[in-house]
């Protein structure tokens, strides 16, 4: 009897689980979602033989996001959020254009190093205190506030390791880390430059020009501050600088990785355990704190998600958006890349761009496409959900996160407040990178 709702029950399930999310973005997630995932699985549209398939789709993205989160908690021990804060100061030299641009590199800098939702849980918390203590009012911590989310969360765009659902969806396409970047990284900077430029005009009028003078002072429970406070200031930079070559190296060796087809998930794992050990040698902090801090959850959000959507591709979701979309994608490149950026951009803004996309690449996989134009399809479809999704705050997870983080922090920004930024800057962004990326990919092969 149950057989015979599976379809408006698989449906009904998928929209609920998003809204759910959407009206109640402090709510964990992943709670949500493991409901969701259940009805699904109750309901017959996902068999449990499909949840090993589904397992092994996730289970490499999810180890690699997981030991790259990991590395974040470990350098946020080293005290890395309050010297962060106090170079941002001292590099900016006064100047709030200056800062500006600063707060756009070092957001970027941070989810290459990281991952999307890392950076802006990292970036965000390191901003609010440094604007509170520079004494500026609510409409000049805007700028830098939403400027550093949205390049921030875009940022996940030139390499596929800086997002899970990027990760899980070069897995469906069968992609490796290598191709995906070595094909997007051009195309999807570029983007990101005329979107910082295109955020600055928005602001130049708002920018305040001159700072005010202060310091910030490091905290007095810095674990390796030393007696002499020039000492340990020295001693500090040169353990930050050495960590954040250390986490540079490591990101590196996942593309070395990909390319001479070591496992990537293994290499993340590899570089996290050597920084946990390095903690533990120099800050006598055992690596068990990990149990606690790491946010086990977004596991079962990925694979629950993930359960969802493989429902809605078994009932029938996936052939019916091949039959449509199918004439549309195999025209010239050009074609394939707008079209699919847009068709992507516009259904992460409806239903959040982990959904979004995940449906979007099993769609493509049923297409039969040639190799070129299926690689140009789904990299149109990464851009459409890392840099498309931003158009709404409710797009993508990392910016209802930092729309929760602004309130916390007492920061006061309406829809209507970013939709008058986003609405300019994130179409032209989008519609720029995606023609990059056609032509790009035309002259590489």
């Amino acid at each position: 009897m149950l057989q015979d709702f599976m379809i408006p029950i698989t449906i009904l399930t998928f929209i609920f689980t998003i809204t759910f999310i959407f009206l109640r973005p402090t709510v964990n997630e992943a709670i949500p979602a493991s409901v969701g995932a259940a009805a699904i699985l109750l309901c017959g549209s996902v068999s449990l033989s499909d949840l090993g398939q589904i397992a092994e789709t996730i289970g490499g993205a999810a180890v690699t996001i997981m030991a790259t989160i990991v590395m974040a908690i470990v350098i946020e021990s080293f005290g890395f959020f309050q010297w962060s804060a106090e170079k941002l100061l001292e590099r900016s030299r006064g100047s709030g254009i200056r800062l500006f641009w600063l707060t756009n590199l070092f957001c970027f800098l941070m989810t290459l190093f990281v991952n999307n939702d890392g950076s802006i849980l990292i970036t965000t918390p390191i901003l609010l205190m440094l604007l509170h203590k520079l004494g500026l009012k609510n409409h000049q911590k805007i700028p830098y506030l939403l400027s550093g989310a949205l390049i921030a969360t875009a940022s996940s765009a030139p390499i596929g390791v800086s997002n899970i659902v990027n990760l899980i969806a070069l897995k469906i396409v069968h992609m490796d880390l290598y191709m995906h970047t070595a094909m997007m990284f051009i195309p999807a900077t570029l983007g990101l430059v005329l979107l910082s430029f295109l955020l600055f005009a928005s602001f130049y009028r708002v920018l305040p020009r001159q700072l005010p003078t202060m310091k910030i002072a490091l905290s007095q429970t810095h674990p390796l501050e030393d007696d002499s406070a020039q000492s340990g200031k020295k001693n500090s930079t040169k353990l930050m600088r050495n960590i954040l070559i250390f986490v540079f190296c490591v990101r590196i060796s996942l593309f070395v990785a990909s390319y001479i087809h070591f496992p990537v998930p293994l290499m993340a794992v590899i570089g996290s355990a050597f920084l946990l050990g390095w903690r533990w040698y120099l800050l006598r902090i055992s690596p068990v704190d990990m149990i606690k801090k790491t946010p086990w959850y977004i596991l079962i959000f990925a694979f629950s998600m993930y359960v969802i959507i493989f429902g809605l591709h078994n009932i029938g979701l996936t052939k019916w958006l091949t039959q449509l979309l199918q004439p549309i994608v195999t025209g010239s490149l050009l074609q394939a890349s707008v079209m699919m950026g847009i068709l992507l951009s516009v259904l992460s803004n409806l239903f959040n761009n982990h959904p979004a996309l995940m449906v979007g690449t099993l769609t493509l996989t049923n297409m039969g496409l040639d190799p070129v134009t299926l690689k140009i399809a789904y990299l149109a479809s990464v851009i459409g959900s890392d840099m498309g999704s931003l158009l709404l705050p409710i797009g993508t997870l990392a910016t209802m996160m930092w729309m929760h983080l602004l309130k916390k922090g007492k920061v006061k920004l309406s829809w209507g407040q970013y939709l008058k930024v986003t609405a300019v800057v994130i179409p032209i962004t989008v519609i720029f990178t995606l023609i990059i990326l056609a032509f790009w990919v035309s002259w590489i092969f």
